[in-house]
C-alpha cells in the first residue's frame, strides 16, 4: 500500500472538524438500543482501536482527537458506567444493573460484570465505522475475552496504543490540577491558571485539589496501574498489536506522533 493511500487512514488538521459527531445510543444504553444516525464513513479502512495509558498522559483528548479524524466511533466503557447512574432502572440492562450494585458499594466492577456490558454492545464493535476502545480492556482476562467476541464477529483489532510518560511528569501533570466547587471546571497551576489565583474565571467559584490529585495519591494510582497494566501491554506486545507512544508535548504533537507511528508498521 502506498504513503499516498496510507495516509488517508489519518487525515491532516486540514480535515479536523469535516466529520459529524458520532451518535452512540446503542453503545451508551446497550441492549436493544440503536444509534439515530448511520456511522459515518471512514477515510480508507475502518480503524480498530484499543487504547491504553495511566492517568495524567491525555488520553481523552487523544481519543477525541483520533475520533474525530478517522471517523471512529469513541466506545468508553466510563461513559458507558456514567449512562448507566443516569437511566431509569426499566432502561438498565441485566450487566448495567451489576455494575451499578459495585459502583455503589465503592467497590471495583468485576471482569464478569465488565464482560457483560461489552456483549450486550457487540453492534458496536462490528460497526463499519470501525471503533476507538477507552477503559476496557484492562486486565489480560478482559483482553483473552475480547479476542474470542472480535473472532466470532469476524473483526480483526488494528492497533493498540500506549501512551507513556515518566512518573515525575504525570504528578506534575494531576497534581497541578485544580477544580471548581461549584461549576467543576479544571484549571492547572502551571499549564492553565486562572485569572486569579484560586478563583474559578467562569463562575467566581473557588478552586480546590481534588483528594485523588495529590501527589501521594497519584503514586498509588500509579502502582495500581503499573500491577495491573503491564501484563496487559505484554499480552498486546507478543500479538504485534502494541505501539508506545511518548505521551509529551502538546496534544497536536501526540496526534503527530500517533499518526508517524501507525503509519511506520
Amino acid at each position: 500500500m502506498t504513503g499516498m493511500s496510507l495516509n488517508r487512514f489519518f487525515p491532516k488538521s486540514d480535515a479536523v472538524g469535516l466529520m459529524p459527531q458520532q451518535d452512540r445510543t446503542a453503545w451508551l444504553k446497550g441492549g436493544a438500543a440503536v444509534c439515530q444516525m448511520p456511522p459515518r464513513t471512514p477515510l480508507g479502512n475502518a480503524w480498530r482501536i484499543v487504547m491504553l495509558g495511566p492517568p495524567g498522559v491525555g488520553k481523552g483528548t487523544q481519543a477525541e482527537m483520533l475520533c474525530e479524524r478517522l471517523g471512529t466511533c469513541h466506545l468508553s466503557t466510563g461513559d458507558v458506567f456514567r449512562t448507566a447512574t443516569c437511566l431509569r432502572e426499566n432502561e438498565q440492562t441485566g450487566s448495567m444493573k451489576d455494575a451499578l450494585k459495585f459502583m455503589r458499594q465503592g467497590a471495583l466492577v468485576p471482569d464478569d460484570t465488565v464482560l457483560g456490558l461489552v456483549r450486550d454492545r457487540l453492534r458496536c464493535l462490528s460497526c463499519s465505522g470501525g471503533f476507538l476502545l477507552d477503559g476496557f480492556p484492562r486486565t489480560v482476562k478482559q483482553a483473552e475475552a475480547l479476542d474470542e467476541i472480535l473472532q466470532r464477529e469476524n473483526v480483526r483489532l488494528t492497533a493498540v496504543l500506549d501512551y507513556e510518560l515518566p512518573l515525575q511528569r504525570i504528578i506534575a501533570r494531576i497534581s497541578g490540577r485544580r477544580t471548581c466547587t461549584v461549576c467543576k471546571a479544571v484549571y492547572h497551576v502551571a499549564t492553565r491558571p486562572p485569572k486569579a489565583a484560586d478563583i474559578c474565571d467562569h463562575c467566581g467559584g473557588e478552586l480546590y485539589q481534588r483528594e485523588d490529585d495529590r501527589p501521594e495519591s497519584v503514586e498509588v494510582r500509579m502502582k495500581a496501574y503499573e500491577t495491573s497494566t503491564r501484563p496487559l501491554i505484554n499480552f498486546y506486545k507478543q500479538r504485534g498489536l502494541l505501539i508506545s507512544i511518548s505521551a509529551e508535548g502538546s496534544p497536536e504533537e501526540i496526534y503527530q506522533r500517533t499518526r508517524l507511528l501507525a503509519l511506520g508498521r
